[in-house]
């Protein structure tokens, strides 16, 4: 869970440098690359522990 947090953040980051700085467009994109892998990440991780519990 540490992980995703901090990927969000640095992706928030990324994306408000990106849309401030004059010419640093590209790490707009890079923020949103690192949000969209963030959130992949933390499906495939839900979906896998949610396998592995036994049924009661």
């Amino acid at each position: 869970m540490t992980l995703f947090l901090a990927l969000i953040i640095v992706a928030i980051v990324l994306g408000l440098i990106g849309v401030v700085a004059d010419g640093l467009l590209f790490l707009l994109f890079i923020g949103i690359a690192v949000l969209v892998a963030d959130l992949v990440y933390i499906a495939v991780r839900t979906r896998r522990s949610a396998r592995r519990r036994p049924l009661r």
